[in-house]
């Protein structure tokens, strides 16, 4: 029994895909279901339950003895948003619960950090356990992430193993749901089929060119194809990266839009929002020679091969993953 929680969510989601792709069918799925259009994300995959987030915890405790592998994608993700307390509840403190549980039954866990715990990247962007309790995140998002990566790296009792992906930019199917918080390929996508255009934000920073920011964006089902590896490697606990490894621009990201969507690119800026502006990353780029190193071979999409399979094999469609 493999148990993956945020597995209405986008990740997670294709996670499931993934698994079920690979022969693994007895898969236990956590979340909040009331959201019906979340809820898409699993229609026709095979799993053996659902269980709410909120019953997780005891229902963990009572079943470990059937469980091989804990997938914690499940968390608050929105960045705008700033009630600490949520995300104390939701990302740290609930992470904590399923730590501690896998440490006392022998449990394998797997769970979801963020590159936004680099902040601006004043230390870098290298998975190194020696930098964690120096970087600055910019939004509680970010804190309450880095702030579990820091918990678990004090631990003494820690599971067998276990790892933290630091997920950079990810994209791809089964991001329907997600609002403002989906990637900028998607509302690309949209734009452009309504408009025939596509706004992006300015530089606010003079060491960047209008739609020149730098981000390492990173296909889901290179993410997925990392946390199948992990499942059965079980060794080399610790923090990784988990980016494409190259950085790209805003502007290439939407040409690709376009080029998929065979449009020429039209292409206009508008002001970052006030609200993120001060907060925003102009620069990400993982570094990714630690995973590289413990064995992981297969090559990442490139930023053109994601994108023209995102658009014509999910988005056009709207199909999911």
């Amino acid at each position: 029994m493999i148990i993956v929680t945020g597995a209405a969510g986008f990740i997670a989601s294709c996670l499931v895909s993934k698994l079920n792709q690979e022969g693994f069918k007895d898969i236990v799925l956590v979340d909040d279901f009331s959201n019906e259009e979340k809820n898409k994300n699993f229609e026709g995959k095979i799993f053996s339950q659902k269980v709410e987030r909120t019953e997780f915890i005891p229902w963990l405790k009572e079943n470990e003895h059937f469980i091989q592998f804990v997938f914690h994608i499940g968390a608050r993700t929105d960045t705008t948003e700033f009630d600490r307390d949520l995300f104390d509840k939701l990302n740290l403190n609930y992470t904590k619960d399923i730590w501690n549980i896998c440490v006392e039954y022998g449990l394998p866990l797997v769970y979801a950090s963020s590159a936004a715990t680099y902040g601006l990247g004043e230390y870098g962007y290298d998975d190194n356990h020696e930098v964690v309790d120096k970087l600055k995140p910019l939004n509680p998002y970010g804190d309450s992430k880095n702030d579990f990566d820091k918990w678990a790296l004090k631990q003494e009792k820690q599971p067998y193993f276990w790892a933290g992906l630091k997920f950079f930019n990810v994209y791809g199917p089964n991001e329907f749901h997600k609002g403002r918080m989906a990637s900028v390929i998607f509302h690309a996508f949209n734009q452009i089929k309504e408009t025939g255009a596509m706004k992006l934000f300015a530089s606010h920073n003079p060491d960047y060119k209008d739609g020149e920011q730098l981000r390492d964006f990173v296909y889901v089902k290179d993410v997925v194809n990392v946390c199948m590896f992990l499942l059965n490697h079980r060794k080399d606990s610790g923090l990784y990266n988990l980016g494409s490894g190259q950085a790209r621009s805003f502007k290439d990201l939407v040409k690709n839009t376009f080029k998929a969507l065979d449009k020429e690119p039209d292409i206009s800026f508008i002001p970052t929002p006030e609200d993120i502006r001060d907060k925003y990353q102009y620069f990400t780029e993982a570094n990714m020679e630690k995973l590289k190193s413990i064995g992981y071979d297969t090559s990442f999409h490139t930023l053109e091969e994601g994108v023209t399979d995102y658009v014509k094999n999910y988005l056009a469609d709207k199909t999911y993953y």
